[in-house]
C-alpha cells in the first residue's frame, strides 16, 4: 500500500546568510504549512523515519546539520542512538523539565557525538543555566521579545561556548535588530518558510515487523534475519537507505542483505524496527500486494538461477536476489530509477545490472524477465528455467 509522507525542512543561516543547517519538522499535510502535533514523541519519530529511512540523510540534509525536536520521553529513549550523531542536533523542547537525570542523559549523548540545543528560550532559570555548559546552540524565540530582553539574554549566554540562534525572524526589521544584537544564526519566515517534502512510500506489514522484532529479541542468527528481510522488499529498501544514512563515512559498498545487517549492527537494527512499529500504518498483506509479490518472486528466482550458475558462491546469489528485488524499485516509488539507486550505496555490479548494463547479474535479470513472461529465447544462455520460477512462486506464496 502506498501511503503519503510529509516532512518539513526550514533553513538555518549564519550572519553571512549562508546555509548551515535545516530544522526538520513534523507535517501532517502538504496543503497546510503548519504542524498539528497531538504527541511530541510520535511526531519526532515520524520525522526520524522520513528523514533517515524513507528519504535518506544524504537527500534531506546533504552535508548540513539537521535540528530535530526531542521531548523528555524521546530524549531518554535509545531510539536516538539510531541517528548519525555527526549530523544531528537534538533540540530539547521548552516543555522538557531539566532535571539531573535529563542532564546526565544529555552528557551521555554528547559523549556519543550528538550536538545539543535548547529550544524557545525566553528567560533563564536555574534549570536552564544548569544545562547551558553542555549545549552547542541556544535558540531564542524573538517574536514578542523586546530588544532589552534579547540583549540581557544574549549577554548572559555569551558566558557559555555556544552559538545563539534567533528563531521566528519574520521581517527585515527583526533581522536587522538581531544582527545588531549579535545573534550567530537565524531562522524564520523572513528567509524561508519550511519546504514540505512529500511523497508516497510502501508500508511494511505489521506481521513482517513483528517477525523481525522476534528474531532480534531472540538473538537469532544473521541468516534468519536476512531471510525475514527477503520476505519484505519494502523493508529491505529502507534498510539500505538507513545503512547509508548512519554509515555515510564507510567506504564499503553494500551489495547484500547480510552486509547491510552487519554494517548497521544488531542493536541499531532492533531500534530501527521498533521505530517502524511506532509510526507505520498497516498496509496490504503480501499476498494482496502484487508489486511486493512480484519483487519477491523475481528476487528468489534470480537467487536460484545464480546458485545454479555458481553453486558455491552464496555472495553472488545474494547479489542476484537484490538485483531481482530492486528491479521494481522505480515502480514502488514512482520515481526515476537513477535517483532511487543513488542513496542506496549499492555495489557497481548490482547498480550496473539494474541500470540495464550487460554483466553477469544483468544477464541473470534478463533471463528472469524472459522466464516470468514464459518467453523461451534460444539466444538466452542459459535458457529459461521454469522449474526455478515455480519454486520461486511457491516460496513467495508461503509468505502470505
Amino acid at each position: 500500500m502506498q501511503n503519503a509522507y510529509h516532512l518539513g525542512r526550514q533553513p538555518i543561516l549564519n550572519r553571512q546568510q549562508e546555509l548551515v543547517a535545516y530544522e526538520l519538522l513534523f507535517r501532517s499535510s502538504s496543503q497546510r504549512n503548519e504542524a498539528i502535533v497531538p504527541n511530541d514523541f510520535l511526531a519526532t519519530l515520524d520525522v526520524i523515519q522520513h528523514a533517515f529511512s524513507t528519504l535518506g540523510a544524504s537527500s534531506v540534509l546533504g552535508d548540513k546539520l539537521g535540528f530535530i525536536n526531542v521531548s523528555a520521553d524521546l530524549l531518554m529513549s535509545d531510539v536516538l542512538e539510531l541517528l548519525p550523531p555527526q549530523q544531528v542536533v537534538l533540540e530539547i523542547l521548552e516543555t522538557v523539565d531539566i532535571t539531573p537525570a535529563i542532564i546526565e542523559r544529555c552528557l551521555a549523548l554528547k559523549k556519543k557525538g550528538f550536538k545539543l540545543a535548547l529550544d524557545d528560550i525566553i528567560h533563564l532559570g536555574d534549570a536552564q543555566r544548569a544545562i547551558l555548559p553542555h549545549l552547542c546552540f541556544a535558540k531564542l524565540e524573538v517574536m514578542g521579545m523586546s530588544s532589552a530582553q534579547m540583549r540581557r539574554l544574549i549577554s548572559e549566554l555569551r558566558a557559555y561556548p555556544l552559538q545563539i540562534l534567533a528563531e521566528k525572524v519574520d521581517s527585515p526589521e527583526q533581522h536587522q535588530l538581531c544582527m545588531k544584537l549579535g545573534f550567530d544564526l537565524f531562522q524564520g519566515y523572513y528567509f524561508a518558510k519550511p519546504t514540505i517534502l512529500s511523497g508516497s512510500k510502501p508500508q511494511p506489514s505489521q506481521m513482517a515487523l513483528l517477525r523481525l522484532l522476534g528474531l532480534i529479541n531472540s538473538n537469532a542468527d544473521n541468516s534468519d534475519i536476512e531471510t525475514a528481510f527477503k520476505h519484505s522488499p519494502d523493508l529491505t529498501i529502507n534498510l539500505l537507505k538507513l545503512v547509508n544514512s548512519v554509515g555515510a563515512s564507510s567506504p564499503k559498498k553494500i551489495d547484500s542483505l547480510s552486509a547491510a545487517i552487519t554494517v548497521l549492527g544488531r542493536r541499531q537494527l532492533g531500534r530501527w524496527i521498533h521505530l517502524l512499529v511506532y509510526v507505520q500504518q498497516s498496509g496490504k498483506a503480501i499476498n494482496n500486494n502484487p508489486l511486493v509479490q512480484t519483487a519477491a518472486i523475481r528476487g528468489k528466482l534470480m537467487e536460484l538461477l545464480a546458485l545454479k550458475q555458481k553453486p558455491n558462491n552464496q555472495n553472488f546469489a545474494d547479489q542476484a536476489f537484490m538485483v531481482g528485488m530492486f528491479s521494481l524499485i522505480d515502480v514502488f516509488f514512482n520515481a526515476p530509477l537513477q535517483d532511487l539507486l543513488e542513496p542506496l550505496n549499492l555495489s557497481d555490479d548490482v547498480k550496473d545490472a539494474l541500470m540495464g548494463k550487460s554483466n553477469l547479474l544483468g544477464n541473470l535479470l534478463t533471463q528472469a524477465l524472459l522466464t516470468e513472461d514464459n518467453t523461451p529465447d534460444t539466444n538466452t544462455n542459459p535458457p529459461c528455467d521454469f522449474e526455478a520460477l515455480l519454486n520461486a512462486m511457491s516460496w513467495a506464496n508461503e509468505l502470505g
